[in-house]
C-alpha cells in the first residue's frame, strides 16, 4: 500500500508540474516574442517604448510597453508571478517523493557513492542553495556588463556542476539535479529580483514617485536569462526517460552540448521575432543540427575499457552456450527479477511497463532494452540496489550478443 500511495503522489505532483510548467513557460515566450515584436512608431504615449499588434482567436490585441511605467497606476494589473513558483514547489515536491523518499532506489548508487539517506537529500538541497546564490552572485559582479562572458562563467559552472554529481549521485539523478539547480535560478530570479523590482516601481507609481529604470533594467536581464535557459531545463527534465543520455560514461559532456544547442534554438525565435532577416537567421538551425548530430555520435559511442570484456566474452563457444545462459537467467532473476516479474518483490506493486523476465524466452523477448538500461547506460537497476557487479553486466552483455546480436 506504501508505494501505491507513493505512485500516487508521483503521478499527481507530475501532472501537476507540468500544468504550472506550461503556464509558465508559455507566458515566458510569450513576453518574450511580445518584447522582441514591439516597434516604435511616432504618436506613441510619452514614455512607451513600442507597440505589437497581434491576432489570436479570431480577435485582434494592441499591446504597448513603456519604458519604465505609464504616469498613473492602472486601476487593474495582472501580475505574473504564480505559473513561476507553481512550477518550482511543485517540481520540488516531486523530487522530494521519487528521490528523497526513495533515496535510496534513484538517488543514491553505492557503486559511485555509499551515501545514507540523510546525507544525500542534505548535498541535494545544499546543491540546490547553492546554485541560486553563486549564479546571483555573478549577476551582481563586474561579469553583468558582459553577458557574453558571464554565459560562458555559467557554462563552466553548470557542466563542471554535472561532472561532479555524478562522483555522488546515480546517474538518472545528476541529470535531474541539473534540470532542477537551472530551475532554481529562474525561479530564484522571479522571487526574488523580478517581482521585487516591479513591486519597487508600483511602490513609487502609488506615490507619485518617478520610478528608477535601473529596476526595470535589471528585471529585464534576470528574464533574459530565463528565456535561454528553458531549453536545456526541459532536455534535463525529461531526460530521465532515456538513460542513452544520462547513463553515458562521461556524460557532463552530454550536458555541455544540451546547453549551446537550447541556447542556440531559443536565440533564433528571438530573432525572428525582432524581425531579424536574411544572414541573421540562416546560422542557427544549421549550428544547432550539427550540435545534435555531434551529440547523437557521441553518446553511440563508449569508452573502448567499457566495451572489450563484453566483446571478449561474447566468444563464448557453442559448448558453453547452454552454461551461459543458466548463470545470465541466475543474474537476472537476482539482480532484474525483483521487480520485472510476475510476481515482483516489495519493491514495486507490478512489473514496471509490463516488462517481466521469469523465462529465458520472456528475457530474449526485452534483450535490446536489457542492453540498453542494464549492460551499456547501467541506468537497471535503478541506484544499483541490487548491486549488479560489473563481471555480471559483462556476462549479460555476451549472452545478448549471442542470442540476438547487437
Amino acid at each position: 500500500m506504501d508505494l501505491q500511495i507513493t505512485d500516487w503522489l508521483s503521478l499527481t505532483l507530475r501532472w501537476a508540474h507540468i500544468i504550472a510548467g506550461v503556464g509558465w513557460i508559455g507566458a515566458s515566450f510569450y513576453f518574450m516574442a511580445l518584447d522582441f515584436s514591439l516597434r516604435h512608431r511616432s504618436g506613441l504615449p510619452h514614455g512607451v517604448k513600442g507597440e505589437s499588434w497581434l491576432v489570436h482567436g479570431g480577435g485582434f490585441y494592441h499591446v504597448q510597453k513603456y519604458m519604465v511605467a505609464p504616469e498613473e497606476m492602472p486601476k487593474d494589473l495582472k501580475w505574473f508571478q504564480w505559473e513561476s513558483y507553481a512550477t518550482w514547489l511543485t517540481g520540488f515536491a516531486l523530487m522530494s517523493v521519487v528521490y528523497y523518499w526513495q533515496a535510496d532506489i534513484y538517488l543514491i548508487d553505492r557503486s559511485v557513492l555509499a551515501l545514507s539517506k540523510l546525507q544525500a537529500v542534505g548535498i541535494s538541497v545544499g546543491v540546490l542553495v547553492a546554485s541560486w546564490l553563486i549564479y546571483d552572485a555573478l549577476c551582481k559582479s563586474p561579469l553583468k556588463e558582459n553577458q557574453t562572458a558571464m554565459f560562458a562563467v555559467l557554462f563552466v559552472l553548470i557542466v563542471g556542476a554535472a561532472f561532479g554529481l555524478g562522483e555522488i549521485f546515480s546517474a538518472r539523478a545528476v541529470f535531474l539535479h541539473i534540470g532542477a539547480m537551472i530551475g532554481t535560478i529562474m525561479t530564484g530570479n522571479v522571487f526574488f529580483v523580478i517581482i521585487p523590482n516591479q513591486k519597487i516601481v508600483v511602490a513609487d507609481l502609488k506615490e507619485r514617485k518617478i520610478p528608477n529604470p535601473e529596476f526595470g533594467k535589471i528585471a529585464k536581464l534576470r528574464s533574459t536569462h530565463n528565456n535561454y535557459l528553458t531549453l536545456p531545463v526541459l532536455f534535463m527534465m525529461i531526460s530521465n526517460h532515456y538513460p542513452m543520455t544520462f547513463g553515458h560514461p562521461m556524460n557532463w559532456i552530454v550536458v555541455a552540448l544540451i546547453l549551446p544547442i537550447g541556447a542556440v534554438v531559443r536565440h533564433y525565435f528571438n530573432a525572428h521575432d525582432s524581425g531579424v532577416h536574411g544572414a541573421g537567421l540562416r546560422w542557427q538551425w544549421p549550428t544547432a543540427s550539427l550540435l545534435l548530430l555531434i551529440l547523437m555520435a557521441f553518446v553511440a559511442w563508449r569508452p573502448a575499457a567499457n566495451e572489450t570484456p563484453a566483446q571478449a566474452a561474447a566468444t563464448t563457444n557453442d559448448q558453453q552456450v547452454p552454461d551461459l545462459n543458466d548463470q545470465v537467467f541466475a543474474i537476472v532473476q537476482q539482480r532484474c527479477g525483483v521487480c520485472h516479474s510476475a510476481n515482483p518483490t516489495d519493491f514495486v506493486g507490478a512489473a514496471p511497463g509490463g516488462v517481466e523476465y521469469d523465462t529465458l524466452d520472456l528475457m530474449k523477448q526485452h534483450a535490446p532494452q536489457m542492453r540498453v538500461q542494464a549492460v551499456i547506460s547501467q541506468a537497471m537497476p535503478p541506484g544499483n540496489l541490487t548491486e549488479m557487479t560489473e563481471e555480471e553486466r559483462t556476462l549479460l552483455g555476451a549472452w545478448i550478443e549471442n542470442e540476438v546480436g547487437e
